[in-house]
């Protein structure tokens, strides 16, 4: 059994990132169109907010190009990944990579109900419509309402994220 801490340790980007590192989260590409440009981003921060709306909530640091593209989007898309797509929860998590051409080298698709692209190597893809913005320190809290879902028939493992790294559970 572990021991409670003795003490609190100071808050520090650092200590921050490290004890939320200790949560593990699954791994899921959040994307949109804009002016006929398809953005995407990594982002273990989705939530579920309520069943009846059925709402999720991402965080979108303001710094990143996607910040602009999912706030004058209106709708986006979900992929909730499976352990196959790492390489595509690393591509869509680099910063710097090109724009125009981003999702050509990974498999996906559009949906018929929003356009978005969704990741082909996925445990559930989701469609969604922002309500609400909020700000969230340095970046903005996106709630949304799944307007469109689906489920893989035959999930596999669940790609995730712990303690800086990826990994999986099934």
């Amino acid at each position: 059994m572990n021991e409670a801490p003795a003490g609190a340790q100071p808050v520090t980007d650092s200590s921050f990132r490290t004890a939320l590192g200790r949560f593990v989260t699954g791994v899921t590409v959040v994307t949109c169109r804009v002016a006929g440009v398809d953005h995407a981003m990594t982002a273990n921060s989705l939530t579920s907010v309520s069943l009846d709306p059925p709402l999720v909530l991402v965080c979108v640091e303001h710094d990143t190009r996607f910040h602009e593209a999912i706030l004058a989007a209106g709708v986006w898309g979900v992929s909730v990944l499976d352990e196959s797509a790492r390489g595509t929860a690393s591509w869509f998590a680099t910063r710097g990579r090109p724009l125009v051409g981003q999702l050509d080298p990974v498999a996906h698709h559009r949906s018929a109900s929003t356009g978005v692209a969704l990741i082909d190597a996925a445990l559930a893809w989701l469609d969604v419509r922002t309500v609400s913005v909020h700000p969230g320190g340095d970046h903005s809290v996106v709630i949304g309402e799944v307007i469109g879902l689906r489920v893989a028939e035959e999930p596999g493992a669940a790609l995730t994220f712990y303690r800086g790294g990826y990994g999986s559970v099934d």
